[in-house]
């Protein structure tokens, strides 16, 4: 999804993500026939929000306008939920959504940027669904305007769930769709896709720090939680899709240890752990070969795989 966007030069995107403890920068570059390169994975640490004159600086230290750039809504951010599809022509969509979201997103639809995600059936299917994202006018404006003042072109708004379907779409088996689960310090994001479009995208109230619990109880009780939210949410995405065989359930790369293990053995969907070098070209960024710097990288780099930049 795009929120905002301009036209610019250069083809590669570079993602900002703004994190609780500073600001991470990553960049990919794609070519035929060949891995996606991550060409950078930068972290700046800091306790405080991003000021312009932090971002000014950075920009101008990575060379931001040979790039398309990119930042992406943190969880609470934005709201995203599946609503019946619109029967009018896409180009108005955004506005035939705004009937849709008006008694369902908690703020006023009229102060909110709108956009919509298809998720494409067979012909004849009865049910079609589409995803509908709604955010706060004042959190795109706020964004756009950090940007700005730092004189630092902001070409795209995006989320994590698509982020992750970039990601995603590298592992598709041909005809069958893939699960990924990735956790932060915000949560757990379990989506699915299938031919390259996102159809299902689930939050799981378990951040990274409790699966890094030291206390093997506790991290026992969040393994189950997951593994119940897992097992409900594929269920009702069987039913839901049954044109879709999902083939695996990747987990992003992370330090947390018997995750997996756990979910091998109460899951019927294979369960495997992503090694990022098995998709991307990892050489110019020999620090990733670090799980806790994968799991850090995971979304700015799914973020920066846009597969190329249109101009509005």
């Amino acid at each position: 999804m795009r929120f905002f966007r301009k036209s610019k030069k250069g083809d590669d995107w570079m993602a900002i993500a703004f994190m609780s403890d500073g600001v991470a920068v990553a960049s990919v570059r794609r070519s035929n026939g060949s891995k996606p390169a991550v060409t950078l994975a930068g972290f700046v640490p800091s306790a405080e929000a991003p000021t312009p004159e932090m971002l000014e600086k950075l920009g101008k230290e990575l060379q931001a306008n040979t790039f398309h750039c990119t930042s992406y809504l943190r969880s609470g951010q934005y709201q995203m939920v599946v609503i019946d599809a619109l029967t009018v022509p896409q180009a108005e969509w955004k506005t035939a959504v705004k009937w849709k979201l008006k008694d369902i997103i908690d703020f006023p639809v009229d102060e909110a940027t709108l956009d919509v995600i298809d998720m494409p059936v067979e012909a004849n299917a009865r049910n079609h669904s589409m995803f509908a994202v709604a955010a706060r006018n004042e959190v795109i404006e706020a964004r756009m305007g950090l940007f700005a003042k730092a004189k630092f072109d902001l070409d795209a708004i995006d989320i994590p769930e698509m982020a992750q379907r970039n990601i995603s779409v590298l592992l598709e088996p041909e005809g069958r769709g893939v699960a990924v689960l990735s956790f932060s310090e915000d949560g757990g994001l379990l989506t699915v896709s299938f031919k390259g479009e996102l159809y299902l995208s689930r939050r799981i109230d378990v951040n990274l720090q409790q699966l890094l619990e030291p206390d093997a109880d506790r991290r026992s009780q969040s393994f189950d939680r997951i593994t119940l939210e897992l097992q409900r949410s594929l269920d009702h995405f069987d039913r839901q899709f049954s044109f879709i065989n999902v083939s695996k359930l990747y987990l992003a790369p992370s330090e947390v240890q018997g995750l997996q293990e756990y979910l091998t053995s109460n899951l019927y969907t294979p369960v495997d752990t992503l090694k990022l070098d098995t998709i991307l070209d990892l050489e110019a960024v020999p620090e990733l070969a670090d799980l806790a710097t994968q799991q850090r990288f995971f979304l700015p780099i799914g973020a920066a795989m846009r597969e190329k930049a249109v101009a509005a």
